[in-house]
């Protein structure tokens, strides 16, 4: 759920989807692949997480942020507030205000729509 989580800030971040980028646009930011981070968990311990990185190094992750190693389950907690009938924008305005994290209604959006598509997988 992080890495879909962190896949789907990306996306954002450089404004298409995967392998979907178009030709001729004014940013040649791309995927650049991902590194293997650790994070520990309250309730799974120490897990490891791969890391998608930009080619330019501009991306800066909010829900798993450079260098941090304990979680408190982000992903957890937004399906939470979604499914108490949040809005995106009400979801993250929670998240600036409790977390410090600034995170998009579109990402907001975005990350529950794939969480709930691959749990119904």
């Amino acid at each position: 759920m992080l890495e879909t989580a962190l896949n789907e800030e990306l996306t954002e971040h450089l404004g298409h989807e995967k392998n979907r980028a178009e030709s001729g646009r004014g940013s040649t930011n791309v995927r650049n692949g991902s590194r293997p981070k650790t994070v520990i968990s309250d309730a799974a311990g120490e897990v490891v997480i791969e890391a998608p990185r930009d080619r330019e190094g501009t991306f800066t992750p909010q829900i798993v942020r450079k260098r941090q190693r304990w979680l408190t389950d982000v992903g957890e907690i937004m399906l939470s507030l979604c499914a108490k009938g949040l809005t995106t924008g009400e979801i993250s305005a929670h998240f600036a205000e409790i977390y410090g994290a600034s995170v998009s209604k579109e990402t907001v959006s975005r990350i529950t729509d794939t969480v709930l598509g691959e749990m119904a997988e």
